[in-house]
């Protein structure tokens, strides 16, 4: 990625800093910090990495390191190194950290997202609302994730799928399902109580538009393949696909149901402003999940809860999550509902069985313009 502009005035007296994009294998994580670096219109230059075998779906345990890293596979981490490294996600992280530590501490990095470990060492976090991050000078709450989507692509999908589409019997219900991520369970019985809702919710009116993902399991394929009425059209998707039908519908369908797993896709549908229902899925209710959760409320109260007194119970139990937050024993607790509660309280989305909102009612919150300004301002103090 090389994107320039032209400086102006103050601007152009100022050396143009070395950028690094250090990015894994998550398209929709990657995209949220090419967004960033289009909009700062620095040359930049990306780091695609790749992993050993053992760390693809494994976790590795959070430090600067490469050990996670299929080096040979991977674009070269070598002097000289960036003044500033945009990441996201847990294994690109621990490789810009390392990066950093191999600069003396003079490369910034900048994460979105929930760092697994080191809050303080990164120069700036972008906490998008899923996760529940501490207030602290260094974080930047985000009204939602950075997402976007490629308007050029999806003009160009619309063009191929349109006579397809157009022909079906409207309103045209695109319905984007995702697929078990902790903590959801998706189960084939659970695709056959989404279809339940579909049914309440659309009156069997219309066309159901079903769109798989690479994350939906097969039973649940299959289970929706059962249950879905006759007239439903069922995309199946596979990795070798030619024609996938997601961008068509960002584009043609007049409204949407999203599985609550998936914060890309229901960022997407409400970024283009349109009628959108969320399906939550089941959360796991193990003993484990209990105390996981039990914990992160009693250790992480939510970002501008008030502490009344430096030693009060609130503030100690605070100060001990952050403790044995630096020591790996937790990480700071992801929560996908926080983000469905935020768009149903603007009145961009509603839950499924609700009536969907109107089209273009809310407008998504841009903080890419915040979030640009607050990187210049850290480079310029480099």
């Amino acid at each position: 990625m090389n994107v320039k502009t032209e400086p102006q005035g103050e601007a152009a007296s100022k050396p143009t800093p070395a950028v690094w994009l250090v990015l894994g294998d998550k398209l929709g994580d990657n995209a949220q910090v090419e967004v960033i670096a289009e909009r700062l219109g620095w040359p930049c230059v990306t780091k695609r990495l790749k992993f050993r075998a053992a760390y693809v779906t494994g976790k590795p345990r959070f430090k600067p390191a490469l050990y996670h890293i299929d080096l040979a596979a991977s674009d070269p981490l070598s002097p000289p190194w960036p003044d500033l490294i945009l990441t996201v996600g847990r294994r690109p992280s621990m490789a810009a950290m390392w990066v950093r530590e191999q600069s003396g501490g003079r490369t910034k990095v900048v994460i979105v997202g929930r760092p697994r470990r080191m809050l303080s060492e990164f120069a700036l976090v972008l906490a998008t609302p899923q996760y529940r991050l501490p207030a602290r000078p260094n974080v930047m709450a985000l009204d939602l994730p950075l997402m976007r989507v490629d308007q050029t692509a999806i003009d160009q999908a619309v063009a191929e799928w349109r006579g397809r589409l157009d022909s079906l019997p409207r309103p045209l219900t695109g319905v984007l399902v995702g697929g078990p991520t902790k903590p959801f369970i998706f189960t084939a019985e659970v695709a056959r109580e989404m279809v339940r809702r579909l049914a309440q919710s659309t009156g069997d009116t219309g066309t159901l538009f079903v769109s798989t993902s690479r994350r939906t399991p097969a039973a649940v394929v299959d289970a929706l393949a059962d249950a879905l009425p006759a007239s439903a059209t069922l995309f199946r998707w596979q990795p070798d696909a030619t024609e996938n039908p997601y961008r068509a519908l960002l584009g043609l369908a007049d409204r949407f149901v999203v599985t609550g797993d998936s914060v890309s896709m229901i960022v997407e549908v409400a970024r283009q402003g349109k009628p959108l229902a969320i399906f939550p899925l089941p959360e796991t209710a193990s003993p484990w999940d209990r105390l996981r959760r039990r914990l992160a409320a009693t250790f992480q109260p939510p970002p501008g809860a008030a502490v009344t007194a430096p030693n009060d119970a609130s503030a100690l139990a605070t100060r001990l999550g952050d403790f044995a937050y630096e020591l790996g024993l937790v990480s700071y607790a992801r929560d996908f509902s926080a983000l469905h509660r935020r768009l149903v309280e603007r009145g961009a989305a509603v839950f499924l069985g609700e009536a969907f909102p109107r089209a273009g009612a809310v407008k998504a919150v841009d903080d890419l313009a915040a979030v640009t300004a607050r990187i210049r301002a850290l480079v310029d103090r480099i």
